[in-house]
């Protein structure tokens, strides 16, 4: 886990009465999301410098593409 994942991933496993649980690492049909909340229908990804080399933006918008369908 990045950096900017664990700071994420420390504010959305607090228990605060009310708010929907969040999981990590999360199987989404051929993708694995940073972060998932099944209530919410609602994926966090986490986007680092590694997502701006070789064909990442193109699997990235795939993803994307996908996910929104």
């Amino acid at each position: 886990m990045t950096p900017p994942e664990a700071a994420m991933w420390l504010r959305l496993r607090q228990r605060i009465h009310g708010r929907p649980n969040f999981r990590r690492q999360h199987a989404v049909g051929p993708f694995v999301l940073d972060f998932y909340c099944s209530a919410l229908k609602l994926a966090v990804e986490i986007d680092g410098q590694i997502h701006s080399l070789d064909d990442n933006p193109d699997r990235d918008a795939r993803r994307t593409a996908w996910l929104n369908a």
